[in-house]
């Protein structure tokens, strides 16, 4: 007879006893007892939820290219959870061909990050028209915050009642809040604890996860998809915690003259290169310094501080943190010019401007956000 095979509840990888490095692994006496209480973790995900502790476990490119086969093969409804913050890197360019004929429904969680005076609807148009611009059918779109528990309910309601029998698939880029969301969605309808492992470190989740609607359908958590083009990706878990906004970020304006730059820790560099003297605005997370200086002299001034002065990096990350390389753009009309997986910032007149960024890490000029 075939011993059953039981998941953790936490990141939904298979439970094993026998091999401590692997995905999965849990110590026999643990095992033994989750299986009477009904809570089976493995050992990462109690690490993860008890100690904030994460053993770094990937999924490999065939076992996720196999999950998004699964999904493109059912019949589902699919939430794509973006990230209001990161807009353009949470955004899975090829989601439509990949998810196939399925309905996909947005989902901009951490709303709760964005300036108190900005407005909703404003927030909601804009990403609308964007999604549009992009080639996606964004019939419907929510402004979610799983933390503060912003439209939970109306969402849950449209998923339970536009699913229609159907499994239900939540998608996106690591770090956009997909398990949070779940959480906060169960918590609304009566669970009184958080079931899925959270937290602010890529790959937190690592197979998939199905919550049942009834006996015919699930809900299912859907491991994130790791991307080498945000800036996350270049850092370790204690500099992800501190540009990862996690209370509502306060925008820091500076008044720049050409010639002057900002240093965002010792990850990015904005010059000012030429035009009149305007504020340039800058919204990151609140425990990310920023360092006004005279452009010149800035190569010798990062090499100096990055580590010290200017963190993230920290001194231990330094030596494999990629150099910055700069890119110009000529501004024409108010924009924002965005830092992939670290912040943005928003430039109101004419001029020409440059950052300099890790290679890998993609910038983004857009409409204004705010």
């Amino acid at each position: 007879m075939t011993e059953e095979v039981l998941y953790c509840i936490g990141c939904g990888a298979s439970l094993q006893t026998d091999q401590p490095k692997e995905r999965g692994y849990t110590p026999k006496s643990a095992y033994d007892k989750g299986v009477e209480s009904g809570e089976l973790y493995c050992q990462r995900c109690f690490k993860l939820r008890h100690y904030n502790q994460l053993e770094k476990v990937q999924m490999t490119p065939a076992e996720f290219r196999q999950i998004l086969h699964e999904i493109s093969e059912d019949d589902a409804l699919i939430v794509n959870v973006i990230d209001i913050f990161d807009v353009q890197s949470t955004i899975i360019p090829a989601l439509e061909r990949l998810v196939g004929n399925n309905d996909i429904v947005f989902v901009a969680n951490k709303v709760d990050l964005l300036p108190s005076d900005v407005k909703s609807s404003k927030i909601e148009a804009w990403l609308k028209k964007y999604l549009k611009d992009q080639g996606f059918k964004a019939r419907n779109v929510f402004l979610t915050s799983a933390v503060k528990n912003k439209a939970i309910d109306d969402l849950f309601s449209f998923i339970d009642q536009h699913r229609k029998g159907r499994n239900v698939y939540i998608v996106g880029v690591s770090n956009v809040g997909k398990s949070t969301l779940i959480n906060s969605m169960l918590r609304a309808q009566g669970f009184s604890d958080s079931v899925i492992t959270t937290s602010q470190f890529p790959g937190t989740t690592l197979d998939l996860i199905k919550i049942p609607f009834d006996e015919a359908s699930d809900l299912i958590d859907t491991p994130g998809i790791l991307k080498d083009s945000q800036m996350t990706s270049l850092l370790d878990y204690k500099s992800i915690e501190q540009i990862l906004p996690q209370k509502r970020i306060k925008p820091r304006t500076f008044q720049l003259n050409p010639g002057q730059s900002l240093f965002l820790g010792g990850m990015a560099r904005f010059d000012y290169l030429e035009g009149d003297k305007q504020g340039v605005t800058v919204y990151l997370s609140n425990q990310v310094d920023i360092h006004r200086r005279k452009t010149e002299g800035s190569d010798e001034f990062l090499a100096k501080h990055q580590g010290g002065l200017l963190t993230p990096p920290s001194a231990s990350e330094v030596e494999r943190f990629p150099d910055l390389v700069g890119q110009v753009y000529t501004i024409k009309a108010p924009c924002d010019l965005v830092i992939a997986g670290l912040g943005w910032l928003s430039i109101k007149k004419p001029g020409k401007v440059a950052i300099y960024a890790p290679k890998t890490v993609d910038i983004f000029q857009r409409k204004p956000l705010i």
